[in-house]
């Protein structure tokens, strides 16, 4: 059997490089272990979809047979979203998918993220996946035809649905004129359709689908992928720009100035609408956003709770607490209102656009929005397994006799009177995330100095990035 790297077994996925450990040979064995964990939990029918990227195809296509050989029954999508996998789980009835897709990672990665019985695995439930890889059935290339022929795979186009069910639900006030950034994803093949269908004048920008990402890295998180599209919202009679990774579950949004609307800003948008009609709901925002999203929340009536970040611990949280939205720093937004709770990037920009149609003037709309001196996501490279270590070593000397309180829900979230500063363990790649946030510059410098003091000291080679 192909032996299959533990370390593709990660806190919200499974994910690495194509070629080495990541095949259809281990595809096909891990989907006969998620086949094999589905029939446990009493479940007989999963959706497969996968993106754009070159391996997709034929790594969905192993992933269809290994969950074949082991008793499901399988419905391909073909290329699509990884939010329309979701959606045909929820709109098909079965409550099972697995999407192929590397997100927002370079071509060469690939992976799959798995939904079972409405369940996003993430953490333990992953690493239970593979110790099923004793258990699994072996399936061989014969085994996959044969598992089709006898009509354990079936195929099915869900684009129809997906667009009907939005378009039978958003309403803009006016048409809106756009610029879609999809950074050669499979969403450049969904969201401008979706855009014109609302009554939207679209303009593409890198919306054929090309696994190589030709032009810039599908990530709308880091600023430097927005260029081309802050140049053209500028240049065109376009009223917003929107961004997409490359599976379409994050959103990025610049606006006509040219400055990045980060999403912890568009959940404010996101949390006046919801909590309009839901008073009292609880909203859900990751340890990366905006302490300013605490104030506005409560004001609108709303209860805000920090969580960890990661879409399967925050879809997971969503169900614990009944929350209606909740979002995190990168990009996904989650619709408890009007939705299904998972994170979508193009369902999220068609509700911002019906929000921002309701507007007057949507430049004075988002300008409003209560803003601080911040920064992007700052990463520090590690090698794989280092973050870990490295956090729990710091958070064991850590000290900030400045701080208000320290949060060590996920890393360390150090929140003082005029900021905060945070530094964590990524769970995608193997690096230190950092964030800061302050009133002012002279606030920022102090925060970073801190930390800066504080990295130093337990590694002084470290190149950082502030």
């Amino acid at each position: 059997m192909p032996d299959i790297p533990a370390e593709f077994f990660k806190a919200y996925d499974i994910r690495g490089v194509v070629g080495a450990g990541l095949d259809s040979a281990s595809v096909r064995r891990i989907g006969a272990a998620i086949g094999v964990e589905a029939r446990a939990r009493g479940q007989g029918e999963i959706v497969v979809g996968r993106d754009g990227r070159l391996s997709s195809p034929g790594l969905a296509d192993a992933l269809a047979g290994g969950l074949a050989q082991a008793g499901m029954r399988v419905v391909d999508l073909g290329r699509v979203t990884t939010p329309m996998a979701y959606f045909a789980a929820h709109h098909l009835g079965c409550g099972n998918a697995v999407m192929v897709t590397g997100s927002h990672n370079p071509p060469e990665y690939n992976g799959l993220k798995i939904v079972l019985a409405g369940e996003a695995l993430c953490g333990e439930a992953i690493q239970a996946l593979r110790r099923r890889l004793d258990e699994a059935p072996a399936a061989s290339a014969t085994d996959e035809a044969s598992a089709e022929e006898a009509g354990r795979v079936s195929h099915r186009d869900i684009g129809a649905d997906y667009l009907a069910r939005i378009t039978g639900d958003v309403r803009l006030a006016r048409p809106m004129s756009v610029v879609v950034d999809a950074g050669n994803g499979v969403a450049g093949a969904v969201a401008p359709a979706l855009y014109r269908a609302l009554g939207c004048r679209v303009e593409e920008l890198y919306c054929e689908v090309d696994g190589r990402f030709p032009h810039h890295h599908p990530d709308p998180s880091v600023p430097a992928n927005l260029t081309a599209l802050i140049e053209r919202v500028r240049a065109s009679d376009a009223e917003i720009g929107l961004a997409f990774d490359g599976d379409g579950d994050r959103l990025g949004v610049v606006a006509k100035d040219g400055r990045v609307i980060y999403p912890d800003r568009q959940l404010m948008l996101f949390a006046d609408e919801v909590l309009a009609r839901s008073p009292g709901g609880v909203v859900i925002f990751d340890v990366k956003s905006s302490r300013n999203l605490d104030a506005w929340i409560r004001a609108r009536g709303g209860h805000p709770m920090l969580w960890k970040t990661g879409h399967s611990v925050i879809k997971a949280r969503m169900r614990e607490t009944g929350a209606v939205l909740a979002g995190e720093m990168s990009g996904h937004v989650f619709f408890g209102d009007r939705w299904y709770g998972f994170d979508d990037g193009v369902y999220a920009g068609a509700r911002l656009l019906e929000i921002l149609s309701r507007q007057a003037d949507c430049q004075a709309t988002l300008r409003a929005l209560p803003d601080s001196l911040c920064t992007p996501e700052l990463h520090i490279p590690l090698r794989e397994g280092e973050p870990r270590r490295c956090m729990e070593e710091l958070a064991r000397f850590a000290r900030f006799p400045e701080a208000l309180r320290v949060v060590s829900l996920d890393g360390l979230r150090v929140e003082y009177a005029d900021g905060f500063g945070l530094l964590r363990a990524s769970n995608t790649t193997p690096s230190l995330v950092l964030r800061f946030e302050a009133d002012d510059a002279p606030a920022l410098r102090r925060i970073q100095e801190d930390f800066r003091r504080l990295l130093l000291a337990h590694a002084p080679n470290l190149r950082l990035p502030f």
